[in-house]
């Protein structure tokens, strides 16, 4: 199997992309691209005698009908800077490697994430996890960024004291809020990474964790260009069905347009679809 080389993805490792006030996301390395894909699902040596459209045409097939494993063939290792209460987030997504930055080893740095105005907002209503459009006071913002950066100093203030008093690191470290930056080296495979920007930069997830999802996004464009347009046509814009939902859009189409119908692959007697 031939090594893959992407100009577009050698031009930017290493290069950190900035994220919120102190973070950032920095493509390390990668393996594989778009060919490795192709190489991967026929089995063969090097780049074969198939031309780039029919390479294009074959990712697109394995992507409509989820025929997955030849995109584990592509990894992608990070380096990534991000406030804790994003890094839990990030965790929960066991499908891949990592290493970070551990306060029983390090000192940590003095560094905060300090939301933006406009991010400063009240609970929703009716999304127990989500914030809510309803504009803040003007003084009720400027009173609640006062309080998080005077508690910041605080907590960060006490920690220098009990590192310079000799008190062991995984002690000192131990009162540091969820908005104290860390930072991983974060190793995936593209089918697992496909799957993580779909649920972190979908709009129901938090912001700030939305914010490296789009930065994953242009990093992947760039490396895998073919998968990526693949993934958005058939599963980032796509629409999943139920059964019940695809009868009544069976029962519909069959009075108003059939050859749509046949298009779609739905069976022509709604109470068979499925």
């Amino acid at each position: 199997m031939a090594h893959c080389i992407i100009p577009e993805a050698e031009e930017i490792l290493d290069k950190e992309y900035p994220v919120l006030d102190h973070g950032f996301v920095r493509l390390v390395d990668y393996l594989g691209g778009d060919d490795r894909i192709v190489q991967a699902a026929r089995v063969s040596y090097g780049k074969g005698t198939k031309t780039v459209r029919q390479n294009k045409g074959l990712i697109r097939y394995l992507l409509m009908h989820e025929h997955m494993s030849p995109f584990e063939q592509v990894i992608f290792t990070f380096h990534i800077k991000m406030p804790i209460f994003v890094a839990r987030q990030w965790v929960r997504h066991r499908t891949a490697r990592m290493n970070e930055i551990s306060g029983r080893y390090s000192v940590m740095e003095n560094e905060f994430y300090l939301p933006a105005r406009g991010d400063v907002s009240y609970q929703s209503a009716s999304n127990r996890q989500g914030r809510s459009d309803e504009e803040l006071p003007e003084e009720l913002t400027q009173r609640v960024l006062h309080l998080l950066k005077q508690s910041y100093e605080q907590v960060y203030t006490g920690y220098s004291a009990l590192i310079d008093e000799n008190i062991s690191r995984e002690i000192a470290r131990i009162n540091l809020p969820l908005s104290l930056y860390t930072q991983m080296y974060w190793q995936i495979d593209l089918r697992n990474l496909l799957h993580f920007i779909k649920l972190r930069g979908d709009v129901h997830a938090q912001k700030e964790i939305r914010l490296y999802a789009d930065v994953l996004k242009d990093i992947v464009k760039k490396v895998t260009p073919f998968a990526w347009e693949a993934f958005e046509e058939f599963q980032l814009y796509a629409v999943k069905l139920s059964r019940t939902q695809v009868q009544k859009l069976a029962t519909s189409l069959q009075k108003t347009d059939p050859a749509l119908l046949k298009e779609l692959g739905i069976d022509d007697e709604p109470n068979k679809a499925t």
